[in-house]
């Protein structure tokens, strides 16, 4: 009995141990890891644990305003959201699962379910857009809404309270907040801010419980204010639609500049597009063709070649000019007038827009002192605006001139320039020689410019171009009452190939008042169709409308002047 009670404890001893063993064993192989995760080799556990916790944050930055020179928003940046998935964690809480939710969030972003269904399927995926630059009713909705993986940050949109009267000028940013046209291109790391990064740590549900790094500091945006008045923008624009509409023209533009400062108060063109609604642009209504545009300019380059030939002493203000029988022949080619004025002084030359008697003073100056002058009024060179695409025109360089050829130049063919170029030509003439150096940026201290030109040869220039307004003138109907306006009228033909076609370009190019020079106005009209082609006729009145504007914007006292006065009374009576 007492051998057969001990040999099952025996056996129970046996397997004791042995389990003693391997419980110890097991305990001190995890005492063993512990050991070597927590004091010899961490760095892959602290790897591990930073790859679930530790994020990258970006803090929110706005780009730059742009404003008028009064302060106006001509640009600012408004707070949208940003909604985004990540398909990893839509896929590990069963966010495809609430399918009525998905359903109502296609709705409210105006798009097909299956379609957004279909960016968060591949559960690999960490991050994606649904949409951008949502306003935040629609965020606010889509935050009820609770889908697992569905996100929501914060950003901005560009907003442009003006619309289309100054698109073509600030231009607008794309989808990212970088500029692609206007001053936004130009002056886009001016304007840009950059955010700045820290490294933080969150938890399960998502919130910030340690900063642990600044990975690198943010960088403000900057302001501009711009020379422009958004007020004669406004009406520039306005008067500009309106003659190209009734004219039922191609495009046009106006520029205004300040000849005292140098500063352009409005540039505008027409046909515009609204830069706030992206669904409706198109790629050829952005180009601001003020400055991108260069054409022949036809009659309005008539007062520099006269300007020109009192600068060379070849005339004088009391030179008489023989025109009959109202055409030249020039090297077999001939040079007509509309009809024949006869013996004339420089003053009719300009007011009648004589083409035979500035073929006349070219030929005399030559064709060394002609190119001069148009250098000298910066023809051949961009404006120095700073704005992408700006056009430098064409002053031609040749190594032989024709007699033909020359004459032509004497009455603005064969030279190419931009409206912004002409309008600068004509406020260095009216500046009393001065070349001054323009700005779409608003000025605080104006620069004197460098004389280019004799004083007194611009002010007998000024004198003569009066005329054009005048009764007997071609640009009537760009007269300002109370003001007397200094001005030339433009009808160029446009250059096809082989020749010319029936096509023009209507100008008109004047700085007021006369007394003392304050602006200086270009509007161009491309292509006006039917009888009334003229620029004074097309573009005169536009001239006249925004310069008015302009100069009680500016509080420009009348001229005392009795002739432009009686001119008026007289245009006031015609027209009642």
């Amino acid at each position: 009995m007492n051998k057969r009670s001990k040999k099952p404890q025996l056996l129970i001893s046996w397997r004791f141990t042995l389990v003693a063993v391997v419980v110890f064993s097991v305990f001190m192989a995890l005492v063993v890891r512990t050991a070597y995760i927590q004091v010899w080799a961490p760095e892959r556990l602290v790897h591990e644990g930073d790859l679930r916790s530790v994020r990258t944050m970006s803090n929110f930055v706005e780009r730059g305003v742009i404003t008028d020179r009064n302060g106006r928003e001509l640009a600012v940046s408004v707070p949208v959201r940003a909604i985004y998935a990540d398909p990893k964690r839509v896929h590990e809480q069963n966010g495809l699962d609430k399918l009525e939710a998905w359903h109502a969030l296609a709705d409210v972003l105006e798009t097909d379910s299956e379609k957004l269904l279909n960016k968060v399927k591949d559960p690999k995926r960490r991050f994606v857009y649904l949409k951008r630059q949502v306003s935040p009713a629609i965020a606010g909705y889509i935050e009820k809404l609770k889908i697992p993986g569905v996100y929501l940050k914060a950003e901005s949109r560009r907003f442009y309270p003006t619309g289309e009267v100054s698109a073509h000028l600030v231009g607008f940013t794309n989808i990212d907040g970088a500029g692609q046209e206007g001053v936004e291109q130009s002056y886009n790391h001016w304007l840009s801010a950059e955010a700045g990064k820290r490294q933080v740590r969150k938890d399960r549900a998502g919130r910030v419980i340690e900063d642990l790094d600044v990975l690198s500091k943010s960088k403000d945006s900057n302001d501009i204010v711009l020379s422009i008045d958004q007020r004669l923008q406004a009406i520039a624009y306005k008067e500009l639609k309106k003659a190209v509409a009734d004219n039922q023209a191609t495009a046009g533009s106006v520029v205004v500049i300040d000849i005292q400062t140098g500063e352009v108060l409005a540039m505008a063109n027409s046909p515009s597009f609204n830069p706030n609604d992206r669904k409706q642009f198109k790629g050829f209504l952005f180009r601001n063709r003020a400055i991108t545009d260069a054409f022949e300019p036809g009659s309005v380059f008539k007062p520099f070649t006269v300007l020109t030939a009192l600068e060379k002493g070849v005339v004088d203000d009391e030179t008489m000019l023989n025109t009959s029988p109202g055409y030249m022949n020039i090297g077999g080619r001939r040079v007509r007038d509309s009809r024949n004025y006869g013996t004339i002084d420089l003053t009719t030359v300009i007011q009648k827009s004589s083409n035979v008697a500035t073929s006349q003073l070219a030929l005399k100056v030559g064709v060394n002192s002609m190119i001069d002058t148009f250098y000298r009024l910066g023809f051949g060179n961009d404006a120095g605006l700073g704005l992408v695409g700006e056009s430098a025109g064409q002053v031609p360089q040749r190594s032989r001139w024709s007699d033909f050829e020359l004459a032509t130049l004497s009455f603005g063919y064969g030279v190419m320039a931009t409206p912004l170029q002409i309008a600068h030509a004509y406020a260095t003439v009216g500046s009393a020689g001065f070349a001054k150096p323009i700005s779409i940026l608003k000025v605080d201290k104006a620069e004197k410019g460098k004389q280019v030109f004799n004083s007194q040869n611009t002010k007998a220039l000024l004198e003569m171009m009066e005329s054009v307004t005048l009764e007997g003138g071609t640009g009537r109907k760009a007269a300002v009452e109370g003001y007397r306006i200094a001005g030339k009228t433009g009808t160029s033909r446009k250059a096809i190939r082989g020749g010319y076609g029936d096509d023009y370009v209507a100008i008109f190019a004047g700085v007021a008042p006369l007394t003392n020079p304050r602006l200086a106005i270009v509007v161009t009209v491309d292509e006006p169709q039917g009888d009334t082609y003229y620029g004074g006729s097309v573009s005169g009145p536009v001239f006249s409308k925004v310069m008015e504007a302009g100069l009680h914007f500016l509080n420009v006292a009348p001229d005392a002047d009795v002739k432009q006065w009686v001119q008026l009374e007289e245009l006031a009576d015609a027209r009642s």
